[in-house]
């Protein structure tokens, strides 16, 4: 039976009852034996310590880390300084990511583009870092077209990225069209579907409309007709996501990036339903 590979992220807690929350988290989540745990990276760096505190504290655990490091609003001396953090702390693994301007700030600094950061971590760094980078099945939300995007995704692989991580979707033919679209232009690397469990569809609904994930109008529409039932929410939620899975699983896709929002029971649930890992607490 072929393994599949899981991997898990979280975002840098902001408070001490954070931090204690995530590892308890954290503890329950590697019972999947996840390939890497990664953490997110606020726009222009501005969750920088508290990724790089979080990543420290995974890796002394004895887990793969893999900080997310976006480029706009940075220097190259920044990003330079950065990486030799990350090489001190024993990193081996970098999301590499264009990122969000900061709130105000008008300028992009030194980098446009992601794979310009994955040109200069790798004349930098050569191959000591594995490098992931960002796909987006449904196109990127500042896309001109898809073509577009799928050339900037082809020019982020060819720069040096070793393979890639979706935005989360729903709809498992938006992958699959994505992958081929890739493949025909030469991209040879994995892509890695994102998932992302569901726990509120409110949540969920506001996320995506921000983010260019589309949701279905049958899923939003059985959503709604829940109200406030949460045990229904979550029930349906878990088969979607589960069932999704499956399919990209059947399908071909090389494992399973799931976005845990800091939180254990879904990821633990649908793995669980998959047959994936050891999920006992």
């Amino acid at each position: 039976m072929k393994h599949t590979e899981l991997s898990i992220e979280f975002f840098p807690p902001q408070t001490p009852e954070g931090v204690d929350k995530l590892r308890i988290v954290r503890g329950k989540l590697a019972a999947l034996k996840p390939e890497f745990f990664s953490v997110t990276f606020g726009a222009g760096g501005s969750t920088r310590e508290r990724t790089f505190a979080a990543v420290k504290e995974i890796a002394a655990e004895g887990y793969a880390a893999a900080p997310h490091l976006s480029c706009i609003g940075t220097t190259r001396a920044g990003i330079r300084e950065i990486l030799a953090d990350y090489q001190a702390a024993g990193i081996r693994r970098i999301v590499t990511l264009r990122g969000d301007l900061p709130s105000g700030m008008a300028e992009t600094g030194e980098f446009r583009y992601a794979n310009e950061l994955v040109e200069f971590i790798r004349a930098e760094t050569g191959d000591r870092f594995r490098l992931e980078v960002a796909a987006y099945p449904e196109w990127h939300p500042q896309a001109r077209t898809p073509a577009d995007d799928l050339a900037a995704f082809a020019r982020k692989v060819k720069a040096g990225a070793d393979s890639a991580i979706t935005q989360y979707f729903f709809n498992a033919d938006s992958y699959f069209h994505f992958v081929d679209a890739a493949r025909a232009l030469g991209v040879d690397v994995p892509i890695v579907p994102g998932i992302m469990p569901i726990a509120s569809f409110s949540k969920l609904a506001r996320f995506s409309d921000a983010c260019g994930a589309e949701l279905p109008r049958w899923m939003r529409k059985q959503f709604e007709s829940y109200g406030d039932d949460n045990d229904a929410i979550r029930a349906f939620g878990l088969d979607i996501v589960t069932e999704l899975c499956e399919r990209l699983l059947a399908g071909g896709a090389p494992g399973l990036h799931f976005y845990s929002m800091n939180q254990s029971a879904l990821t633990l649930e649908i793995c669980r339903r998959l047959g994936l890992g050891q999920t006992a607490d």
